[in-house]
């Protein structure tokens, strides 16, 4: 099939908006210590940027789960890949995702961090995609709300290529 990639948000605008992310993560956490939990693959780069710009004291762990495998359209079926490595319990955790579609996903992490014991959970996405929510769910920190498109770029593939584009980009699919 054949695409091309639109620019929607700016590395700039990325960058920007991350340092403002950060900056209200810290007063939020003032005097606190906080434990971020990256969705992999997706959130590693904005992760990874977040963590620099947030003054508490940081903690990580990463965690893969799916409901998309090879496909643009999420098959509604959550199952965990990878499981964290370390203890949650009594910890203020934030878990830190790419983008947020149906919020089946996250719906289903942050049951299972309650589960785990953390004392609080929060969610902080680079991306959210509100027109398209079927679970009810909604994020603590966003980046950017984006319409109802297939988007790739800072570390959103399309079958596991253009995680590298330093901006959002829009893919346009052309056909055969």
């Amino acid at each position: 099939m054949n695409y091309h990639i639109t620019q929607l948000i700016t590395e700039e605008e990325i960058d920007r908006r991350v340092r403002e992310m950060g900056a209200q993560i810290s007063e939020d956490y003032a005097g606190k210590s906080v434990h971020l939990i990256c969705i992999l693959k997706g959130a590693s780069f904005f992760m990874c940027e977040l963590a620099k710009r947030i003054t508490v004291p940081v903690s990580i762990d990463f965690m893969s789960a799916s409901s998309y495998g090879a496909g643009t359209e999420s098959s509604g079926v959550v199952t965990i890949e990878k499981d964290l490595e370390d203890p949650i319990e009594g910890k203020d955790v934030i878990i830190v995702e790419d983008i947020i579609d149906t919020g089946r996903t996250l719906a289903f992490l942050k049951q299972v961090m309650e589960e785990k014991g953390a004392r609080s959970i929060r969610i902080c996405t680079l991306l959210d995609k509100p027109e398209r929510r079927v679970a009810p769910l909604t994020s603590d920190y966003v980046g950017f709300t984006v319409p109802d498109k297939f988007v790739v770029g800072y570390g959103l593939d399309y079958d596991q290529k253009h995680r590298n584009l330093p901006y959002v980009g829009v893919v346009e699919f052309t056909g055969q």
